[in-house]
Formats: C-alpha cells, sequence, structure tokens
C-alpha cells in the first residue's frame, strides 16, 4: 500500500496540509477524533466523504512506518 493512495497534499487544498484524497477533510481530524475517543463510525458520519479503504490505507501504512523506523529516528522526530 502506497500513502499517496490515499491521502494528497497541496497548497491550494486547507493551507497544505495532508487531506484524505478528493477531500478537504484534513488527516489530523481523524487522529483527533480517535484521541478523544470518537469511534470510526462516528468519524464516518461526520465526515461522510472519507472512505473506510482511506481511513484504513492510512492507518495501515503509519503501522508499517513505526515497524521499519529506528527507534532512536521515531525519538528524534518526536522530542
Amino acid at each position: 500500500m502506497n500513502l499517496y493512495n490515499y491521502i494528497t497534499v497541496s497548497p491550494e487544498i486547507q493551507w497544505s496540509k495532508p487531506v484524505f484524497k478528493g477531500t478537504r477533510v484534513t488527516v489530523d481530524i481523524l487522529f483527533y477524533h480517535l484521541e478523544a475517543g470518537v469511534g470510526l463510525d462516528d468519524f464516518f458520519e461526520n465526515f461522510p466523504g472519507v472512505s473506510k479503504d482511506q481511513v484504513q490505507g492510512l492507518l495501515e501504512s503509519a503501522a508499517r512506518l513505526f515497524q521499519y523506523f529506528k527507534l532512536e529516528k521515531i525519538n528524534e522526530i518526536i522530542a
């Protein structure tokens, strides 16, 4: 899976923040919802333009990033 199949970045859309492809819904909105304990069903109800395939692909891609990044690199990014 390629992350670019699910999200896009453009200076004309949401100030170049990553959005779900074909929408203006920023990717960080998904993570804010999850952090707040909002379930995916509620997320999809609030943002019907985002597909389950997009969210699943994004989450799987994010999981792979953490699998393949060296722990030192992750600590450097979040420090």
